[in-house]
């Protein structure tokens, strides 16, 4: 069956578009490609952007959580996982306690608290 929509951009709600886009600039090394403020976009090339969108009273989901859920998270391919971890540190991003699989994955919250996940 042939699809009739390709995914065009990952938009993440935040309290600041420009510092969250920052963030996963420096993450992927996808430039900013537009800034107006309230929306803010990053674009690797590869035909997906991921853009930001200022959400007044923004609230971060909680993970784990059994009585909600995360509703999304976005996983990044790395080679070397201790290396990448300590670079989304050093950005900003935290590390969650809880980690399924370690040695496969890493589980963090980005600089406003949405989950996302280094994998090899």
């Amino acid at each position: 069956m042939a699809g009739f929509a390709k995914l065009g951009s990952i938009v993440l709600e935040c309290p600041a578009p420009a510092a969250l886009a920052a963030f996963y600039s420096e993450l992927t090394g996808w430039p900013i490609v537009r800034d107006e403020g309230d929306w803010v976009t990053a674009d690797g090339g590869m035909g997906v952007t991921l853009s930001f969108q200022q959400a007044p009273g923004y609230r971060p989901p909680v993970w784990p959580d059994p009585a909600s859920s995360m509703q999304y998270h976005i996983d990044f391919d790395v080679e070397n996982l201790d290396e990448a971890e300590q670079q989304a540190l050093a950005l900003g991003a935290t590390r969650f306690d809880h980690q399924p699989a370690p040695d496969s994955f890493r589980v963090f919250a980005d600089p406003v608290g949405h989950v996302f996940c280094l994998c090899v």
